[in-house]
């Protein structure tokens, strides 16, 4: 149990060297009052890697006017995840399920399932994690979580203050960092946010990431 903290504490550490700064002015700015908040910080487009959905090739472009959630799966799930599987579930798929006629709308998930080192599951064997999602989720919807195939390094290959959030070592689940990282794309396909998903706590502070995006746009609209 030391061990995993003291690993998962590596993790975080990382994550607030390379995007601490914009977090904390978030952190701040999300504590003021209604109409008075700090705006997400953009971290550039994400990569135009083609992947696999339910065996149809498609790219981000494909999705251009949906925010998106990215995060990995293995098929190990839900046992065994590089995330918190319950806590992504509970906390924000079913978030957007219950809201998805109203203000979520346009937000769904994207699950790039890897073989636990990070390499992507091929498609003959991606049938073993749509049946667990089925099992696992209430109300599962392929069309609100969706799983992928592809080369899951080139989309988490973001790269900010000469850091990049591909990183190699044992501290990390199946040895790769990008696997336990859960990244927030807007509706033009540019990163807002990328936080650990692996503990309860930042997975609710994804949440509350996903709620900050739409308070932004509902802005615009006004």
């Amino acid at each position: 149990m030391e061990k995993t903290f003291a690993g998962r504490s590596k993790v975080l550490i990382a994550f607030l060297l390379v995007f601490g700064p914009a977090f904390l002015l978030v952190l701040i700015g999300t504590r003021g009052c209604e109409h008075k908040f700090k705006e997400l910080d953009d971290y550039g487009l994400v990569k135009s890697v083609p992947f696999l959905i339910e065996g149809k090739e498609t790219t981000f472009a494909d999705f251009k006017g949906d925010v998106l959630v990215i995060t990995t799966l293995q098929k190990t799930c839900p046992e065994d995840c590089a995330i918190s599987f319950w806590h992504l579930d509970q906390m924000i798929y079913q978030h957007i399920r219950k809201n998805k006629r109203k203000k979520l709308k346009s937000v769904k998930i994207i699950s790039f399932v890897t073989d636990g080192k990070g390499n992507a599951l091929p498609e003959e064997d991606m049938q073993i994690v749509r049946d667990a999602l089925k099992d696992n989720v209430e109300s599962y919807d392929p069309s609100l979580w969706m799983i992928a195939t592809g080369d899951a390094r080139a989309v988490y290959g973001f790269k900010h203050n000469g850091q990049n959030l591909v990183q190699k070592g044992d501290k990390y689940y199946g040895g790769e960092s990008f696997q336990e990282l859960v990244l927030l794309l807007d509706k033009e396909g540019h990163l807002r946010m990328v936080l650990p998903g692996n503990e309860e706590g930042l997975v609710r502070r994804m949440k509350e990431h996903i709620a900050l995006l739409q308070k932004q746009y509902d802005k615009k609209k006004k």
